[in-house]
């Protein structure tokens, strides 16, 4: 391998060099410039350039996908980044702050999720009338069986 001139450095990337290295879709990469999560310029030809801090937005992008993160919370966050200059290890521990009070509320969630299910593998009949998971906090129950919205008054 040679060395690389700074020239190249600063050279914008194709949409499919870009593909190439995130291991991203061209497609999802039309898709995240769509909804504004990365920019490109256009070339006399109309073809795009990503500048190369793309790369990283991408990685970003990816990384809040995996863990659950929104688009629109993506995004949102992307926003407050300058524009010129790739995300960096502060930026990103911003962003993860942010995202880490959903993520644990999303983990308790399952968990208790994960617990009701236990119990539900333990009695068997998935009572519609009884079960937790089923039909959670069901206070008309507590007026007997049957359809108490269909009713007629």
């Amino acid at each position: 391998m040679g060395k690389i001139s700074g020239e190249q450095v600063r050279k914008p990337l194709t949409v499919g060099e870009v593909a190439a290295r995130s291991g991203v879709a061209v497609s999802a990469l039309h898709f995240y410039e769509a909804r504004g999560l990365i920019a490109a310029e256009r070339t006399a030809g109309n073809q795009r350039r990503y500048p190369r801090g793309v790369l990283r937005r991408v990685a970003v992008i990816k990384a809040a996908q995996r863990v659950g993160i929104p688009l629109a919370e993506i995004k949102a966050a992307l926003a407050e980044l300058p524009d010129d200059r790739a995300p960096t290890t502060e930026d990103w521990q911003l962003l993860s702050t942010r995202w880490r009070g959903d993520l644990d509320a999303r983990i308790r969630g399952l968990t208790r999720l994960r617990d009701l299910l236990d119990l539900c593998i333990g009695c068997g009949c998935l009572s519609v009338g009884a079960c937790p998971l089923r039909n959670p906090d069901d206070v008309l129950s507590e007026q007997g069986p049957g359809p108490r919205l269909l009713e007629a008054k």
